[in-house]
């Protein structure tokens, strides 16, 4: 409007670019099971099978999955902590800390990679982004789109969505709910989990 209040000539001659529509990539049960049975055979098996389901079944972002120390993962409890704390390299993309889960398969392959992890010290990280990324090349899906899986089958399952956000930790700008009177603690946050999930 204001350039065209000073009557600038080329502005009729613009045009104007459309959003582009997009379709998300649809990741499903089978996507991950196409994925574990590619690293089968691989030396890096159990911590591949490790970030696999607990990806799939947390929601957590990609980078998130590579910030995770022990320290952040109670096993017993099938809980994740997912933690803003830059002077340890861990960050979210809102800048708050949060709290997920992970179902029993999960926990199993954990136990099984944790054992595996504190013995052979070869590995620095649980999940180092470079090493995960290359050994994820040309595999069926990327660790990315384990949280889209979790997202879409927490959906298909019927999950309640204002659970589902808070897990993921997406941003509660905009809604009213979610920002001011929505407050679930761990506890219940785990039963609507284990309600939607087990």
């Amino acid at each position: 409007m204001f350039l065209r209040h000073l009557g600038v000539d080329w502005l009729d001659k613009l045009k104007i670019v459309k959003e582009p529509c997009y379709t998300p990539k649809r990741v499903t049960k089978e996507n991950i099971e196409a994925t574990l049975e590619y690293f089968k055979n691989n030396t890096y098996n159990k911590q591949i099978r490790a970030i696999v389901l607990l990806g799939a079944s947390s929601g957590l972002r990609a980078e998130e999955l590579y910030q995770l120390t022990l320290k952040d993962i109670d096993i017993n409890s099938r809980t994740v902590y997912v933690r803003h704390n830059p002077k340890n390299n861990q960050t979210t993309k809102t800048k708050r800390s949060r709290v997920s889960f992970f179902n029993v398969e999960a926990q199993r392959a954990l136990e099984s990679f944790i054992k595996q992890f504190n013995k052979n010290k070869r590995l620095k990280s649980l999940f180092s982004a470079s090493h995960i990324s290359r050994l994820f090349r040309k595999a069926p899906i990327k660790v990315k789109d384990l949280r889209k899986f979790f997202s879409q089958e927490w959906t298909r399952r019927g999950g309640d969505y204002a659970v589902k956000e808070i897990l993921m930790g997406h941003s509660t700008k905009g809604n009213i709910d979610l920002s001011h009177y929505l407050y679930l603690n761990e506890e219940e946050l785990k039963k609507i989990y284990d309600k939607t999930i087990l």
